[in-house]
């Protein structure tokens, strides 16, 4: 029985590969474009989840994370004498305007602390030291900026907010929601840099909790003590910030849409290969019938070449999604495409392509065993 399917399915080897490569299109396009999805919503909270602060305090009803508010930074004191808190420093994050080589204008994110290290950011630094930033006007460029900014080396000057600063080092891997550059400088440099929007201000507290303190009863007391702020957790805070981009700019609507027409494509295409294909063979199933095979026998055929399809679609469609991971890191985008998810659209497609066997399985069930001897 298994042999026959096999060979029915492959009596016309162009329909099987039309059919095989509408599957592979459409295990490609769901990886894809979750996977893009997955890569943004990394990029958009990837600073809090790297961070070592397991408290965020943000002006009251800040969007996301590169949407800041400023606020008074002697507020951090208050924060520092909650119990509980073991320490809390200012951090700000503003957009800055860098002059180019060229004499264009693009923007940077730059974070600013007074002391990185113990915050973890940057997390990765490809070349310096993070303590440099105090030694000066200094700043740490990322090395994807080199997309937007051109090529640059430690030790070059660039233009910023029309003071010369001296790049003395480079993170790896900080990028944001927007694409925008992030960069990191310290934090009295940047106050001198905007003093009319940034003096005597911050836009967030980073807090981390003292061994055994409960986070509710501390994030509970900032609050009191912070009646116009917001008391974040780390989780909380990046889940606010992955929300605002998945509402605001309907990314998730896109996902689900993309999602949906891929399983739409792979219904429709494998439906109608097999329904063709067990219209052709009519006889071929009267004949099973006819020595004794039942429903039951016929429907394992059909269900062998739905498998079939969807074993050797997948893998060509997973093939070439991971084969778009190394093309879109060229422009600055990734594709994360976790185990779980790949097995969860493996067995989805499994799903799929029995389902569309479904409109030949009412065909077959109804056949004549007399079949196989009219002429």
């Amino acid at each position: 029985m298994v042999d026959l399917g096999l060979r029915m399915l492959l009596h016309d080897r162009t329909r099987f590969v039309i059919t095989v490569s509408g599957v592979a299109f459409a295990v490609c396009l769901v990886l894809a474009q979750v996977g893009l999805f997955n890569g943004l919503m990394d990029n958009a909270a990837m600073t809090i989840r790297r961070s070592s602060a397991d408290l965020w305090v943000t002006s009251r009803n800040t969007a996301n994370v590169d949407f800041p508010q400023t606020f008074p930074e002697s507020r951090v004191d208050r924060v520092r004498s909650v119990p509980g808190v073991a320490r809390a420093d200012n951090l700000i994050v503003a957009y800055l305007n860098l002059a180019l080589p060229t004499g264009a204008q693009e923007s940077t994110i730059a974070y600013a602390l007074k002391d990185f290290r113990a915050w973890n950011l940057p997390w990765s630094l490809k070349e310096g030291q993070v303590e440099d930033l105090r030694r000066g006007r200094n700043l740490i460029m990322d090395d994807r900026a080199q997309r937007r900014f051109g090529p640059f080396r430690t030790g070059d000057h660039r233009e910023v907010l029309e003071t010369r600063l001296k790049i003395v080092g480079q993170s790896t891997g900080a990028l944001s929601f927007t694409t925008t550059p992030i960069s990191f400088v310290d934090f009295d440099l940047v106050q001198s840099l905007q003093p009319d929007l940034l003096g005597g201000k911050t836009t967030y507290i980073l807090v981390r909790l003292a061994p055994g303190a409960d986070p509710a009863t501390v994030q509970a007391e900032i609050r009191r003590r912070l009646p116009y702020n917001d008391v974040h957790t780390r989780a909380e805070w990046a889940e606010k910030s992955e929300a605002y981009w998945i509402v605001n700019t309907g990314i998730g609507m896109n996902a689900f849409l993309t999602v949906f027409l891929g399983c739409l494509v792979a219904l429709v295409v494998v439906s109608q290969t097999l329904y063709t294909s067990t219209m052709e063979h009519l006889k071929e199933f009267g004949t099973v019938k006819a020595i004794g095979g039942s429903n039951r026998d016929i429907y394992a055929i059909l269900a062998r070449q739905a498998a079939i399809a969807a074993a050797h679609g997948f893998l060509f469609g997973a093939a070439m999604a991971y084969a778009l991971v190394p093309l879109a890191a060229r422009v600055d985008l990734k594709l994360i495409m976790p185990l779980p998810f790949v097995a969860a659209v493996g067995l989805g497609t499994f799903v799929l392509c029995l389902g569309a066997a479904m409109l030949s399985f009412r065909k077959v069930a109804s056949i004549d065993p007399g079949l196989v001897f009219r002429s």
